[in-house]
């Protein structure tokens, strides 16, 4: 297959998720960073987003409903 085929059956969604996936696995291979490296820094991140959005419903379940 080639790549233009690729990007064509690809959505929008898998495009972005393949990408990702070329990248990281191309960093890891030329030893930029080690796959503990990137799955530490995924869990960091991950783990930052789930407090944000808890702050995020916590304030707004905190908020009066003015009816």
């Amino acid at each position: 297959m080639l790549f233009e085929e690729a990007l064509n059956l690809a959505s929008r969604e898998e495009a972005f998720k393949a990408t990702i996936y070329a990248m990281n696995t191309l960093l890891i291979d030329k030893g930029v960073y080690t796959r503990e490296e990137f799955e530490a820094l995924f869990i960091e991140w991950v783990g930052k987003e789930r407090r944000r959005l808890q702050r995020t419903e916590s304030a707004t379940e905190s908020i009066p409903c003015s009816a």
